[in-house]
Protein backbone atom coordinates (compact mmCIF):
# COMPACT_ATOMS: atom_id res chain seq x y z
CA UNK A 1 0.00 0.00 0.00
CA UNK A 2 1.66 3.11 -1.12
CA UNK A 3 1.48 6.24 1.94
CA UNK A 4 2.92 9.72 1.74
CA UNK A 5 3.77 11.18 5.31
CA UNK A 6 4.21 14.34 5.48
CA UNK A 7 5.94 16.63 8.24
CA UNK A 8 7.92 19.73 9.26
CA UNK A 9 4.74 22.09 9.41
CA UNK A 10 4.20 24.52 11.87
CA UNK A 11 3.83 28.18 12.67
CA UNK A 12 6.44 30.32 12.38
CA UNK A 13 6.84 34.48 12.28
CA UNK A 14 6.80 36.45 8.67
CA UNK A 15 9.99 36.19 7.61
CA UNK A 16 11.17 32.69 9.20
CA UNK A 17 11.36 29.39 7.63
CA UNK A 18 10.50 25.90 7.83
CA UNK A 19 11.30 22.64 5.84
CA UNK A 20 8.89 20.31 5.13
CA UNK A 21 9.27 16.09 4.83
CA UNK A 22 7.75 13.69 3.02
CA UNK A 23 8.28 10.36 3.54
CA UNK A 24 6.95 7.58 0.76
CA UNK A 25 6.59 3.66 1.07
CA UNK A 26 4.85 0.87 -0.33
CA UNK A 27 6.38 1.87 -4.23
CA UNK A 28 9.44 2.45 -5.80
CA UNK A 29 9.64 6.48 -4.98
CA UNK A 30 12.18 7.07 -7.56
CA UNK A 31 10.41 6.76 -10.86
CA UNK A 32 7.74 9.41 -9.80
CA UNK A 33 7.30 12.65 -10.59
CA UNK A 34 6.55 14.38 -7.05
CA UNK A 35 5.08 17.60 -6.33
CA UNK A 36 3.87 19.67 -3.01
CA UNK A 37 0.92 21.67 -3.77
CA UNK A 38 -0.91 23.63 -0.68
CA UNK A 39 -4.37 24.66 0.14
CA UNK A 40 -5.41 27.95 2.26
CA UNK A 41 -9.18 28.16 3.72
CA UNK A 42 -11.86 29.15 1.30
CA UNK A 43 -9.44 28.46 -1.91
CA UNK A 44 -8.70 25.92 -4.31
CA UNK A 45 -5.19 23.18 -4.19
CA UNK A 46 -2.56 24.92 -6.15
CA UNK A 47 0.83 23.60 -7.09
CA UNK A 48 3.61 25.11 -5.08
CA UNK A 49 6.72 23.10 -6.51
CA UNK A 50 7.55 20.19 -8.88
CA UNK A 51 10.24 17.80 -9.41
CA UNK A 52 10.69 15.23 -11.91
CA UNK A 53 12.53 11.22 -11.30
CA UNK A 54 15.43 12.91 -13.17
CA UNK A 55 15.64 16.17 -10.21
CA UNK A 56 14.22 18.61 -13.00
CA UNK A 57 12.20 21.52 -10.62
CA UNK A 58 9.59 23.71 -11.46
CA UNK A 59 7.81 27.12 -9.34
CA UNK A 60 4.85 28.56 -8.74
CA UNK A 61 5.61 32.01 -9.39
CA UNK A 62 4.63 33.00 -5.71
CA UNK A 63 7.51 31.18 -4.55
CA UNK A 64 10.26 31.40 -6.79
CA UNK A 65 13.30 32.21 -4.97
CA UNK A 66 12.44 31.67 -1.73
CA UNK A 67 11.19 27.94 -1.81
CA UNK A 68 13.07 24.98 -2.91
CA UNK A 69 12.02 21.99 -3.46
CA UNK A 70 14.59 18.55 -2.99
CA UNK A 71 14.13 14.94 -3.31
CA UNK A 72 16.43 11.90 -1.70
CA UNK A 73 15.75 8.88 -3.86
CA UNK A 74 17.82 6.57 -0.86
CA UNK A 75 15.24 7.67 1.57
CA UNK A 76 12.26 7.83 -0.12
CA UNK A 77 11.87 10.95 0.94
CA UNK A 78 10.94 14.38 -0.92
CA UNK A 79 11.75 17.93 0.76
CA UNK A 80 10.52 21.62 1.06
CA UNK A 81 12.81 24.45 1.97
CA UNK A 82 10.87 27.13 2.23
CA UNK A 83 12.32 30.81 3.92
CA UNK A 84 11.09 34.11 3.80
CA UNK A 85 7.52 32.62 4.41
CA UNK A 86 4.89 35.15 4.21
CA UNK A 87 1.66 35.06 6.19
CA UNK A 88 0.03 34.24 2.33
CA UNK A 89 1.72 31.31 2.35
CA UNK A 90 -0.22 29.88 4.88
CA UNK A 91 -1.79 26.90 4.06
CA UNK A 92 -2.10 22.54 4.36
CA UNK A 93 0.69 21.91 2.19
CA UNK A 94 0.33 18.09 0.88
CA UNK A 95 2.94 15.62 -1.30
CA UNK A 96 1.56 14.20 -4.53
CA UNK A 97 2.88 11.62 -7.05
CA UNK A 98 1.72 13.33 -10.24
CA UNK A 99 0.05 11.47 -12.62
CA UNK A 100 -1.39 9.51 -9.32
CA UNK A 101 -4.34 9.65 -7.47
CA UNK A 102 -1.41 9.20 -4.03
CA UNK A 103 -1.69 12.16 -1.57
CA UNK A 104 -0.44 13.21 1.87
CA UNK A 105 -2.46 13.62 4.50
CA UNK A 106 -1.21 17.08 4.80
CA UNK A 107 0.81 19.49 6.97
CA UNK A 108 -0.17 22.42 8.55
CA UNK A 109 1.98 25.79 7.79
CA UNK A 110 0.74 29.04 9.42
CA UNK A 111 2.69 32.39 9.00
CA UNK A 112 1.98 35.00 11.63
CA UNK A 113 2.31 38.85 10.38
Amino acid sequence: QVQLVESGGGLVQAGGSLRLSCAASGTIFSIYAMGWYRQAPGKQREMVATITNGGSTNYADSVKGRFTISRDNAKNTMYLQMNSLKPEDTAVYYCHFILTNYWGQGTQVTVSS
